[in-house]
């Protein structure tokens, strides 16, 4: 049962002709929005929409989902802006970027439905058996990639392994970092510290061609100094961001409150079931930001 939008939809307002344009990276971005999404879908959808696309004026929306939330953001865009517009009544936000119809996707309905729907659409990349969702987290010493974060909640060794790389080739893609350090999360530091999944990865990990910079406790993605990329199974990286989304919300930090899917054919943003309209938009404008700089091609060809 879907929530209703009555009262809930803002129209954007028309900047007068003459004034200036806010800056934005150049070239368009088609963005698939699935709009019922998420824990107050679709009214809160429709708000994080128009809000991402009052702010990019190269911004392309394809709405995925019922007529009535679609009519919504529609009626709310000034008619001269409506050509970016795209409403799709049927299938996925997945299978409108699988068909052409949308550069990249964004959802803040449930993460497996979601993963499982991109995976099915878009197709994995060679192997690739189980995508990861990483986040960027703020910290003490700057900015961490924490995965995964809730598509895999019971990987083995080599899973753990391949998102590894994976993610370090993510923090080289959105950082720039050229050796980026990555632990395994953990209940100590100490060799041999965990259970039988985390010793086994260490293993596998102590072997790869990575900056491995061993094992890491749950302090140390606060504090940042450790590690660049913090690698853990699906659950405790879903129970772990949480935790920390909730001590930092009233900080109101710059990271975009969303994680993307690697490892496959597209641009793949999930966001919170309980995101409010400014956590979608800049969810929306984070997927555009992926898509406009290539940054899941220069992720592909780090781990091929």
């Amino acid at each position: 049962m879907t929530r209703p939008i009555t009262g809930r939809v803002v129209p954007e307002q028309w900047r007068p002709t003459g004034a200036p344009a806010p800056r934005r990276e150049p070239g368009t971005a088609r963005i698939a929005v699935d709009l019922l999404g998420g824990d107050q879908a679709p009214a809160v959808v429709v708000d994080g929409a128009l809000r991402a696309f009052a702010d990019d004026p190269t911004l392309h929306l394809t709405l995925v989902g019922p007529a009535e939330a679609a009519d919504a953001v529609v009626a709310a865009v000034h008619p001269a802006r409506r050509h970016r517009l795209t409403t799709v009544l049927g299938g996925t936000a997945a299978d409108a970027v699988a068909a052409g119809q949308a550069d990249a996707l964004v959802s803040a309905g449930d993460t497996a439905v979601t993963v499982l729907s991109a995976a099915r659409a878009l197709g994995r990349w060679p192997g690739i058996r189980r995508p990861p969702l990483a986040a960027v987290l703020p910290t003490a010493a700057g900015r961490l990639v924490l995965l995964d974060v809730g598509s895999t909640v019971d990987p083995d060794e080599e899973t753990l392994a391949t998102h590894a790389r994976l993610g370090a080739a993510y923090a080289t893609a959105v950082h720039g970092l050229a050796e980026p350090r990555v632990g395994l999360l953990t209940i100590g530091t100490e060799h041999g510290k965990g259970d039988r999944l985390r010793r086994a990865a260490a293993r596998l990990l102590q072997d790869l061609p990575l900056n491995y910079a061993g094992l890491v406790e749950g302090s140390d993605v606060v504090l940042g100094r450790a590690a660049d990329v913090v690698v853990t199974d699906g659950f405790t990286g879903n129970v772990l961001l949480k935790a920390l989304e909730a001590a930092t919300r009233p900080k109101e930090t710059d990271e975009t409150p969303a994680a993307v899917l690697l490892g496959v054919h597209g641009v793949v943003v999930v966001c919170h079931g309980a995101a409010t309209g400014t956590d979608l938009a800049k969810g929306i404008a984070f997927a555009a930001d992926l898509h406009r700089h290539r940054r899941i091609d220069v992720v592909q060809r780090g781990i091929a």
